[in-house]
């Protein structure tokens, strides 16, 4: 049985007044609005510190701004790690920030303050002003959530958690003598009001799979990377799989896979989940720590997968919440490589989109172009180093069919990147100057 609770006596009465929701159908929804190129924002830059290990990013989070012209100046230089501010987190912050650049938005990840819910001005250099509201989630979310900004004007943030994944006769249960029937873990799907500060409601419930699947030890072990259909009414959430031996109760390695499974809420209500496969991908598509699934300009919604044994898909959801299993972009084939991974990538505008990947035979990583209707793919001309990973990558600026992204290898120095969407070159803006074990993870 789900358990809901409303934190806020407005959304409550709001919800009680009957809002209206509209079906999803195929016309339906606003027209979706691409990026515009904005005259003036801050780039804000983001470095995570290592921990024990270098490139391990466990810690702490420093950021600095910049103007867009410096940014885009590689005669700037940025040293994040000495100029910087620290956000809280006690490893890698997970950070959000407005469209226009001039707020960022963190919950912290882990240790006495995870889960609290930051608001920061963003005021150039080193001087981040923190807002003297904040709201930690932990009690519902745990201190290690996982969360993303819906794209719907800075209004809305969502955090997502899955917790306590058991047999239905595992020794806690109390139920030991009962046939094995099930894994499952409790869903708990928060939204934060990013302006007020303020949880606006959160639900709790199990997430059941087919009788068939769960009789085989299949299950939901997270959820992340949730985004609005163009409808406004339907909210998208990626899953990642996991299976269980069903006599020892304990994970299994590999296993044969199910399809990609993506589990669809009304919005924002939360109430009635369901869940929608794939049978084009077969990965995972709840993303890292940055978003995996974007709202296309075509009002359908564009999908990443990953730990794919075919390598990384870009799948399409429709505008009536169903993949469209005709669209089939798979990533080895469009690169003519194996093992594709997609660690992290953004969609601009009209179809194109940028993915940061790695794949069998290097040790690096790479920028990969994607034009999303023609369904081709190609490595962007950049000075690759043996040290360049993204796997820790969380975020990108887009700025009208520009695309600012942040490279650097462990250790060394890099720069920004502003690539044309239209056309996949890069044009190499402002120095980030590194540290011994540190690594850049974003732009915001």
């Amino acid at each position: 049985m789900m358990k809901k609770q409303f934190l806020n006596l407005m959304i409550i009465g709001a919800i009680s007044g009957g809002l209206a929701l509209t079906s999803c159908s195929d016309d339906g929804g606003d027209p979706v609005t691409p990026p515009t190129e904005q005259e003036d924002r801050w780039i804000t830059v983001a470095g995570a510190l290592m921990g024990e290990n270098p490139g391990d990013g466990n810690g702490g989070t420093m950021v600095y701004s910049v103007s867009k012209e410096e940014a885009k100046n590689p005669e700037t230089q940025i040293s994040v790690y000495e100029n910087g501010f620290g956000v809280k987190s006690n490893r890698t912050a997970r950070l959000q920030s407005s469209e226009d650049g001039s707020t960022l938005f963190n919950i912290a990840y882990t240790g006495d303050n995870g889960g609290e819910f930051s608001r920061y001005a963003v005021n150039g250099g080193g001087a981040f002003a923190q807002s003297d509201v904040s709201v930690n989630i932990s009690q519902y979310a745990g201190t290690s959530p996982r969360w993303l900004k819906l794209f719907d004007g800075d209004k809305t943030g969502v955090a997502l958690n899955m917790a306590n994944i058991q047999a239905n006769n595992a020794p806690e249960s109390g139920n030991e003598d009962d046939p094995f029937k099930y894994f499952r873990g409790v869903a708990t799907i928060l939204a934060l009001d990013l302006q007020e500060s303020l949880i606006k409601n959160y639900v709790q419930y199990e997430i059941p799979l087919t009788e068939g699947e769960e009789a085989e030890g299949h299950a939901i072990f997270r959820l992340d990377g949730s985004v609005l259909n163009a409808a406004g009414n339907k909210l998208i959430i990626g899953t990642w799989m996991r299976k269980y031996d069903t006599e020892t109760l304990l994970p299994t390695g590999d296993f044969e896979r199910l399809g990609t499974k993506s589990v669809v809420v009304d919005y924002p209500s939360f109430a009635n989940p369901t869940i929608i496969n794939s049978t084009v991908g077969h990965g995972d598509n709840s993303g890292y720590r940055s978003h995996f699934s974007y709202l296309g300009d075509d009002k359908n919604i564009y999908q990443a997968t990953e730990r794919d044994p075919n390598g990384s898909h870009i799948l399409k959801i429709n505008q009536n919440n169903e993949y469209d299993d005709s669209y089939v972009f798979s990533l080895n084939d469009a690169l003519g490589l194996t093992g594709v991974t997609i660690e992290a990538w953004k969609y601009v505008q009209n179809g194109k989109a940028f993915a940061l990947i790695s794949h069998d035979g290097a040790d690096n990583g790479f920028v990969v172009w994607m034009d999303l209707n023609a369904r081709t793919a190609s490595v962007v001309d950049l000075p690759y180093d043996p040290d360049l990973e993204f796997n820790q990558y969380q975020g990108f600026v887009a700025d009208g069919s520009d695309l600012y992204i942040a490279v650097t290898p462990v250790g060394k120095n890099g720069n920004i990147y502003i690539l044309d969407s239209n056309t996949g070159v890069a044009t190499k803006g402002a120095t980030l100057v590194n540290q011994p074990g540190n690594h850049y993870i974003g732009i915001f």
